[in-house]
């Protein structure tokens, strides 16, 4: 998820938000959608080859709980037992002009980078880089340095390269046996759900706009027949392509079907989509990383070009997602031979305001 920094939103409407007080916003759903590519793709690695080795506590996650992309890693990280290795910094969920900001930190600073906002790293980085300022981003504490903000790339590496430092009991989210599957299940859910909602709610004509519909609501259905019969999407535990959907289906009734027009029908009207993303927001480490306040505040308030008013709905009701899902039935074992994340650490709880 990107926010920018000046009103170029014509070379930069590719991702999802731009600073609430820049212009760029009012130029979501006038320009043509198309997602760009990580523009940082070091990545972190066992055996540093990238120049950037993991190492415990060298490294800071920043997030917007707001943003589907970054909820990636928030989960992953939680489900690994990396908290302790790898710190987490949120952002305000509605940006400025310059892009994400610490303003829910005291002082408006992050305590342990001493920045205000996410592009002071990528400027130390890269000296007036012109592109967007995205989450989820790794920063190294030391230097003060963006390292990657490949969304795609972080959570597999995350799984696979951070090994060392996983909490005894961690579900292996990449099993190579499984990695094929995975990878052709996650490629049909990143183009037509994932990245789908989005082509469709940043539309800017009629058959651009239905045309990413039919994608969304033609994978939806493919996914509600799989999973009609199996607990989760490969195999019979939690992996990548779990944490991949989960964060675009947590947001699909509070923001997609509304703001973004994905309107054929709520996902709480799909008994087998409603009952597995119920399934896993109960289960620890998924729901207790989401935040519908954050959510909810940043779409409808930061996309003023789709909402020029900012009205944030109330709805919907949210004690739905705490009823029982009955999926246990199915079998699967959540954490294969591995045990639950412990309890959230402190501070990183989600407040009462984007919880059930």
């Amino acid at each position: 998820m990107t926010a920018h920094r000046s009103a170029d939103a014509s070379t930069h409407q590719d991702d999802e938000a731009p600073g609430s007080a820049s212009d760029g916003n009012t130029e979501y759903g006038r320009k043509s959608f198309k997602r760009s590519r990580s523009h940082f793709a070091d990545r972190i690695t066992a055996d540093g080859r990238d120049g950037w080795p993991v190492e415990p506590g060298r490294y800071r996650l920043v997030v917007s709980r707001a943003c589907p992309w970054a909820s990636r890693a928030l989960v992953s990280r939680r489900l690994l037992g990396l908290e302790d290795a790898l710190s987490l910094a949120i952002t305000d969920p509605i940006q400025d002009d310059r892009s994400w900001r610490f303003t829910l930190d005291p002082d408006g600073r992050d305590p342990v980078l001493g920045i205000r906002y996410l592009s002071e790293a990528y400027d130390a980085r890269e000296t007036g880089y012109p592109g967007g300022v995205s989450v989820p981003a790794i920063v190294d504490v030391p230097s003060g340095k963006l390292v990657t903000n490949d969304f795609q790339q972080i959570t597999l590496d995350l799984a696979t390269e951070w090994t060392a430092l996983h909490r005894p009991g961690a579900p292996d989210l990449y099993p190579e046996p499984l990695r094929a599957e995975i990878d052709e299940v996650v490629d049909g859910v990143y183009r037509d759900v994932n990245n789908g909602v989005y082509r469709a709610g940043f539309a800017t004509g009629q058959r651009e706009y239905e045309a990413a519909y039919e994608d969304v609501f033609r994978r939806l259905e493919w996914l509600s027949q799989r999973l009609a019969d199996r607990r989760y999407l490969v195999g019979d535990t939690l992996t990548e392509a779990d944490i991949r959907l989960f964060t675009t289906l947590v947001r699909f009734d509070p923001v997609y079907h509304g703001h973004f027009k994905c309107n054929r029908y709520k996902l709480a009207e799909d008994p087998v989509l409603w009952a597995y993303v119920r399934d896993l927001y109960q289960t620890p480490g998924f729901g207790d990383t989401v935040d519908f306040d954050h959510i909810k505040r940043h779409y409808y308030q930061v996309h003023t070009g789709i909402n020029p008013t900012q009205i944030v709905p109330r709805g919907p009701d949210l004690a739905g997602w705490l009823t029982p899902h009955h999926r246990e039935q199915l079998g699967g074992r959540p954490f294969g031979d591995g045990t639950p994340p412990g309890p959230v650490p402190p501070g990183e709880e989600v407040p009462p305001a984007g919880r059930p």
